[in-house]
């Protein structure tokens, strides 16, 4: 059953046409996610829908009973009412028995907001989106409209926002960067792309496969196109004569293929890493500690940065995890302890919000203020260079920045920070209201940066494509993981089920011993090698050695058995067994060695 239609729409923001008559329906069970760089009109479709918005041409049907939720980007309060007030103005249950209310407190509860009755000017950015986000769960709506709904959710919150769409029984369409999200709870993707909006029935991994189809196809009728206006150029530079029926169909169809709207390959976001030169000593946190009243966020934490740290910071919302970015950028001192920096450490923070704009700046005089230009691998690039690489195309960058999305000014911004050349890059939440294609770019970017990243994320998918170590703040402590997001989450089920296997005060003696993955990624707090991995770390280098030459001997086997199908199939299976075997062993090589610049590190500070 359909619940809406926009019907031959067009809409248009400034001099900028977000939408060329485009039509599409959202139907009973339908659960949409709306993929789009910035700037496109993701938000401004959501608010048409909504109905806050009109089109400027076209129409949007609805049913007559179909009621529509909406959880705004940037949601507005009513300052004279209180938190709980606001979540449940004007909403009304279908069923008598629900007390709303007492509903209403309950989620924000559990979303991390315990002071219900308390003004909502005391809330930060994050908690009034989770508190506008209740308001839009309340009470059940046909179709619900969600524009970033996991920004400010930490990773509970997010799983438990998946399960909660997953049983949601209307329909819904949202805005949102978060894949591992999109690919659990949609089963459709609409694309807005150049004025266009393409529909594809699938969750967001079958999204891409059909997409990058979609541009194949769309890119070999192109490439036709190109050669039949070539040849039919040939023929009217020959010089045609319109006379007869041929001769006329032969000028037509040049004239089409002329007048044609010819396909336009993305754009995409690509710089090369800038980095300043960082000496030995970068920064050094010892014994530090942090609270803010009664609540002691940081207790006790030492760590010194290494050279190519990639560390993801998690954590409930509130826990300190900002706190702590603050205390290692030098905003924030800390209560106790000592943080030390290297005279060399060059800082760029990509913080939650923005910096101050000039938004009567233009984008070019913005990105100039930082530089002229800049050097890269590649050799000299201008500021408007940079700007092309980061999508401000010629006519954008002659833009005041009031003109742009929220999306467009966080990669302005994110620009602007990288072309300052940082050594040590920290990013609190760096995915909050950046598209799906920057994102991707900017993850590439961090796997070539030669400097220390440090971020704070909610996005599961950027902390398993970006970092190699975890920091998880974990009743009051910072407990450290090695790996990435899906390793945290696989070492601390591992942690979990021992603890329900044994009491509590029972010690794990085999625990060190054991050589598994799981287990060599959960180190103390003090460096130090267990006697096993100190063997170990003496004769790694000869053993992956080895490794790489039976690879070598076994890749020389393959081409002489080509044409013997059953030795070549075996084979294959020995050489995909080395590779994972050599991966394994490299990971591992990986870990001892950070271990032993940690120990090396630790005698020093001695």
């Amino acid at each position: 059953m359909n619940l809406l239609t926009i019907e031959n729409m067009s809409k248009s923001y400034t001099e900028r046409l977000l939408f060329d008559n485009v039509t599409f329906g959202i139907n009973e069970g339908d659960k949409i996610g709306v993929i789009g760089i910035n700037g496109t009109g993701k938000s401004t479709l959501l608010k048409i829908i909504a109905g806050l918005e009109e089109p400027d041409i076209g129409a949007v049907i609805r049913g007559k009973k179909v009621r529509v939720g909406y959880l705004p980007q940037t949601p507005v309060f009513d300052a004279s009412l209180t938190i709980l007030q606001n979540v449940v103005l004007n909403q009304k249950a279908d069923e008598e028995y629900r007390n709303l209310e007492g509903e209403a407190r309950a989620m924000l509860l559990k979303l991390g907001i315990s002071e219900a009755d308390g003004s909502p000017a005391l809330l930060s950015g994050g908690q009034r989106k989770r508190a506008a986000l209740v308001r839009a769960l309340l009470t059940p709506a046909e179709i619900l409209v969600l524009d970033e709904p996991t920004n400010h959710l930490d990773h509970g919150m997010v799983e438990w926002l998946e399960e909660y769409l997953g049983k949601y029984r209307g329909a819904f369409i949202m805005v949102t960067h978060d894949r591992y999200f999109l690919d659990k709870v949609t089963n459709k993707i609409i694309e807005i792309d150049k004025g266009s909006i393409y529909s594809y029935q699938a969750n967001y991994s079958r999204f891409l496969e059909l997409k990058t189809e979609r541009e194949e196809m769309l890119l070999a009728t192109e490439r036709k196109a190109k050669s039949l206006f070539r040849m039919e150029l040939e023929w009217m530079q020959r010089g045609a004569r319109a006379r007869s029926t041929k001769q006329k169909a032969h000028i037509q169809r040049f004239e089409e293929l002329r007048d044609r709207q010819a396909v336009e390959e993305d754009g995409k976001v690509e710089i090369s890493a800038l980095s300043s030169r960082m000496g030995k000593k970068t920064i050094e946190l010892d014994h530090i500690g942090k609270g803010f009243g009664d609540k002691q966020l940081i207790k006790d934490f030492t760590y010194i940065l290494l050279p190519g740290d990639r560390i993801g910071i998690i954590g409930a919302n509130g826990c300190g995890k900002s706190t702590l970015l603050n205390i290692l950028a030098g905003i924030l001192p800390p209560d106790s302890g000592t943080i030390e920096r290297g005279t060399t450490i060059k800082l760029g923070y990509f913080s939650q919000e923005n910096e101050y704009m000039d938004e009567k700046l233009r984008v070019i005089d913005y990105v100039k203020e930082t530089a002229e230009y800049i050097q890269t691998p590649e050799g000299t690039v201008t500021a408007s260079q940079m700007c092309e690489k980061f999508l401000f195309t010629g006519s954008m960058q002659y833009t005041q920045i009031a003109k742009l999305s929220g999306g467009e000014k966080r990669r302005l911004y994110l620009l602007k920070i990288l072309m300052e050349a940082p050594n040590i890059l920290i990013l609190d939440e760096p995915t909050n209201d950046l598209d799906i294609q920057t994102l991707t770019i900017l993850e590439d970017y961090l796997e070539t940066f030669p400097g220390i990243v440090v971020t704070v994320s909610h996005d599961r998918y950027f902390l398993d494509k970006t970092v190699t170590r975890i920091f998880s703040f974990e009743d009051g402590t910072i407990r450290q993981y090695e790996g990435n997001f899906t390793d945290y989450q696989d070492a601390r089920s591992l942690r979990e089920g021992d603890a329900e296997k044994t009491p509590a005060n029972a010690v794990n003696e085999g625990q060190e011993q054991k050589a598994s993955v799981a287990t060599w990624k959960q180190k103390s707090n003090k460096p130090r090698f267990t006697y096993q991995e100190q063997r170990e770390y003496e004769t790694i280098d000869t053993v992956i050695e080895e490794l790489e030459n039976k690879l070598l001997e076994l890749e020389g086997a393959i081409e002489k058995a080509a044409t013997e199908y059953s030795k070549l199939n075996e084979l294959m299976v020995r050489k995909e067994e080395l590779e994972k075997e050599l991966e394994e062993k490299m990971d591992r090589w990986v870990y001892l060695s950070d271990l032993a610049a940690q120990i090396e590190a630790a005698k020093l500070e001695k």
